[in-house]
């Protein structure tokens, strides 16, 4: 079983130690093409998307690479095509949303909660009963943060099932039945000295949708 990682190498090591908890083989890549030969494409986090990509000027987005940006929107398209099995986290989660036309909000006003300041912030969330983050954590998360971007209009065929209390940023999005979901969270790097949060609860998530990839093309439930 092989997982695209759609991103640079030196920047992937995260996702590569988290996905070699499955038993499957991580793909560190900028070939789209190689999602002919993968199981599942994971969409790492990273710098903001460029504004253009979403029908705006740059009002606050930074660290913004327009090639991997391009190389990563391919990727997705080339993953829904194929109906495989979609995790975005943070950065992967935005872009889910813009390839499905939603926008981005480039500077949060809220952004001191979840920016990233030398560690990750840490804060509560809030999780839809009627999600698969619900069968996997019930209906709160203390959940670690790195952002200072989020989901501003929902892109067509997401639903938002996680959310901050305290400014109502969306935390996760999933498609209304194709196999992709996006964390605006890190499970691949959680403390355990910070939440009591499994990340490797949402690899069971994964193994699941990669069963029942090929057999029916429906966002599945753990049930």
């Amino acid at each position: 079983m092989k997982i695209a990682i759609l991103g640079r190498k030196e920047y992937t090591g995260n996702y590569e130690r988290f996905i070699s908890q499955m038993p499957a083989i991580p793909i560190v890549t900028l070939k789209p093409s190689v999602l002919t030969e993968c199981d599942a494409l994971l969409l790492p986090g990273g710098g903001d998307i460029e504004p253009a990509f979403f029908g705006e000027k740059n009002c606050g987005s930074e660290n913004i690479d327009t090639e991997l940006d391009i190389l990563q929107f391919q990727a997705l398209d080339c993953a829904i095509c194929k109906r495989l099995p979609v995790l975005g986290i943070c950065k992967g989660m935005q872009l889910i949303n813009v390839s499905f036309g939603g926008s981005i909000n480039q500077n949060m006003q809220t952004a001191s909660i979840h920016k990233y300041n030398g560690r990750d912030s840490y804060h509560a969330s809030v999780i839809s009963e009627s999600s698969c983050l619900y069968e996997l954590y019930g209906g709160s998360a203390r959940i670690n943060s790195a952002h200072h971007q989020s989901v501003n209009r929902l892109g067509n065929g997401l639903s938002a099932i996680q959310w901050c209390p305290d400014d109502g940023c969306i935390e996760a999005i999933v498609h209304e039945y194709l196999p992709v979901l996006g964390l605006q969270w890190h499970p691949e790097r959680l403390s355990p000295s910070e939440t009591t949060l499994d990340g490797k609860r949402l690899l069971s998530l994964l193994s699941f949708w990669l069963y029942v990839s090929g057999k029916k093309y429906i966002f599945p439930s753990l049930r």
